[in-house]
């Protein structure tokens, strides 16, 4: 209990180095020990910034290497399952980008092997660790928005060229994957049970991919939602939650990296009140989370089960715009 949690890098993307070896310097209760990737050369570069001890030649060196607790998962969508589920067969706990796999199905299949190798499986939603996350649910619980009757999300990125891996159906890729599953996560985060979709319709970058998503959700209380997403040309990602309740509202702009900069609006009668939630990043908070659910056992709001939900969501989201789900034959 007293050593760290020894951590291996799959993959040497550049979201590696925010998400888990910049915040890993900052904690003694996780260390990096170990890293592999497609071109060694790049996992090289990266172990030597930050000071890695080990580089494998290849990703099954990383998961049989006994020295290594758990894995972190860098490495695109229609790979997270499948490394996902090898790494856990060798006893390694994973953190997984998002997200967690291509469809609900596959998602399914991990959370069914976490439960039985008895690993943490962790989907890497960063956002929900923020404090801001906590505020904004306890806000919506508290009641004094009144009954809850229209949540909303939305997020923009970057527009992606068509060669882009987000932009891939083969490697999972699409504006709702890469940027939707957000703001699904949020809208379920604030509204607890499962939605259904009630419509959906999507702008294409190229055949089955989609290049912007909108959709209608609804609970069974009768609460109403929607979602918009998508690749723009944006000069930085742009995201925003809105909440309606029967006494107030709540407005969060930038909800995904709250720890650059981000607002809390809340609206109730005249009553107007602007405010931050201060914390470390995100991904300090998520990395301390995963580290403590393996060492303790505490429950985390992103784990394999929940990413089924999400996942199921998403897949509903494809299906009402007409398009096939990830990993499905084109």
């Amino acid at each position: 209990m007293n050593q760290p949690l020894r951590i291996g890098v799959m993959g040497a993307a550049r979201i590696a180095s925010a998400a888990l070896l910049q915040p890993a310097t900052l904690q003694s209760a996780a260390a990096i020990v170990a890293i592999a990737a497609r071109d060694r050369g790049r996992a090289a570069d990266m172990a030597r910034q930050w000071s890695i001890p080990h580089v494998h030649d290849n990703y099954d060196a990383l998961i049989a290497d006994p020295s290594i607790d758990a894995i972190y998962i860098a490495l695109p969508n229609s790979l997270h399952a499948q490394w996902t589920l090898r790494a856990m067969a060798q006893g390694k706990h994973v953190l997984c980008e998002k997200p967690f796999a291509l469809n609900a199905k596959e998602a399914q299949r991990v959370a069914d092997a976490a439960s039985v190798a008895g690993v943490v499986a962790m989907e890497a939603f960063h956002s929900l660790y923020h404090p801001l996350a906590r505020a904004m649910r306890d806000i919506v619980d508290d009641g004094s928005l009144g009954q809850i009757t229209h949540v909303s999300a939305t997020f923009w990125g970057r527009d992606r060229p068509a060669n882009d891996i987000r932009c891939s159906y083969e490697l999972g890729g699409g504006a709702l994957m890469d940027l939707g599953c957000y703001c699904v996560r949020f809208l379920r985060w604030l509204r607890p049970g499962q939605p259904s979709v009630t419509a959906a319709q999507a702008e294409l970058l190229s055949p089955a991919v989609d290049r912007i998503m909108s959709a209608e959700l609804a609970w069974p209380d009768g609460c109403r939602g929607t979602i918009a997403c998508g690749f723009r040309k944006w000069r930085i990602p742009m995201a925003r939650l809105h909440v309606r309740g029967t006494k107030g509202q709540m407005v969060v702009l930038n909800p995904v990296m709250p720890q650059v900069a981000h607002l809390l609006v809340l609206r109730r009668g005249a009553s107007l009140s602007v405010r931050r939630v201060p914390g470390p990043s995100t991904y300090f908070h998520q990395l301390e989370a995963f580290t403590n659910a393996v060492r303790t056992g505490a429950k985390v709001p992103s784990d394999a089960r929940d990413a089924v939900e999400n996942m199921r969501v998403i897949d509903a989201i494809y299906q009402r715009a007409g398009l096939p789900l990830r990993g499905e034959a084109l």
